[in-house]
């Protein structure tokens, strides 16, 4: 198997890239796979401090594997990965060491949902944001769980729908992403310093803090939410919508402009 998400440990630093160019990063069954077994490996390493989750190309994450999902047994795929794709955001959110999004580039539909998951998130000035899945007849079902709690409620009430982009001085001031920097690396370098600063105790029981309400709704609502993204994922509309894409043409639902 290729591997599709590089673990690397610099000091009390764990590095998660992912590097899937031929899909532009998109969460296949494989990088999910990788990425979870990546933070796992993070969690029980005692000399691990902070992990940052970064990528290689000029795309984060283009969100999901759409060759998946209209294979031949999409339906079964579609469900597995639904799964898969919300116990990944879990093991984000439940990891005892601050996980740090490094971002310079551009981020779309469920790739959102890994930054939501993130403590931190720091985005490149020129990098980008859209959740597309309205466009191709789904919804952000899944990743709704960690974009709600960060997202001001007008702002969701707006990306949501429209599927518009928008840049990353729009995805601080949304709550989205923590700041925008001219140098994401420096900026995630300093923050790893000042991380490393505290035990691992302390920063795991701070963290729990900050998450522990998320993963209140999270686990209240993912069962519901997980079904529902599977049932859109293999409608009429959404075999349209996601042919569509892959052939580059405007699906047959789509109201001419």
């Amino acid at each position: 198997m290729s591997t599709l998400v590089h673990y690397s440990v610099d000091g009390p630093v764990a590095r998660l890239t992912l590097d899937s160019p031929h899909n532009r990063n998109a969460l296949s069954t494989a990088l999910v796979n990788q990425l979870h077994q990546g933070l796992c490996d993070a969690s029980d390493d005692s000399s691990v401090r902070a992990v940052v989750l970064t990528h290689t190309g000029g795309t984060f994450c283009a969100g999901a594997d759409l060759s998946e999902a209209s294979g031949g047994d999409a339906a079964e795929t579609v469900a597995d990965n639904a799964r898969q794709l919300t116990s990944l955001l879990r093991a984000i959110l439940e990891s005892p060491k601050p996980v740090i999004g490094a971002i310079n580039g551009h981020v779309r539909a469920g790739g959102l949902g890994l930054v939501g998951a993130c403590d931190i998130v720091v985005a490149g000035r020129n990098s980008t944001f859209a959740l597309t899945e309205a466009r191709i007849g789904v919804a952000p079902s899944i990743i709704s769980l960690t974009l709600l709690p960060r997202m001001t409620a007008r702002s969701a009430s707006r990306y949501f729908v429209t599927g518009e982009k928008f840049g990353a001085d729009v995805a601080a001031s949304t709550g989205l992403i923590t700041m925008a920097a001219d140098d994401v690396e420096a900026a995630v370098s300093e923050l790893t310093v000042e991380i490393a600063k505290g035990s691992p105790q302390g920063l795991a029981a701070s963290k729990g803090l900050t998450t522990a309400p998320i993963l209140e709704a999270f686990d209240r609502h993912a069962e519901a939410l997980t079904r529902q993204s599977a049932e859109l994922f293999v409608s009429e509309e959404a075999r349209e919508g996601m042919l569509a894409f892959l052939q580059k043409r405007r699906p047959n639902w789509a109201v001419s402009s």
